[in-house]
């Protein structure tokens, strides 16, 4: 089962491009698509990481 998430919005809001929220988590672009598609569950120290960068919570963004 893959986690919903509220990344993409909350990244588009920030006005962000994908590969710089990569760049600022620490991983490639295709994943941060992945995750925003929800064909990848990352782990939970990189969803706090997406928190971080994004400047929201774990619940706003990932319990939907």
């Amino acid at each position: 089962m893959m986690l919903a998430n509220r990344v993409k919005e909350f990244r588009v809001a920030a006005d962000l491009q994908q590969k710089e929220l990569a760049s600022g988590v620490g991983v490639t672009r295709q994943t941060v698509s992945l995750i925003e598609k929800g064909q990848y569950n990352p782990s939970l120290k990189l969803c706090l990481s997406i928190c971080h960068v994004l400047e929201h919570t774990l619940d706003e963004i990932f319990y939907v």
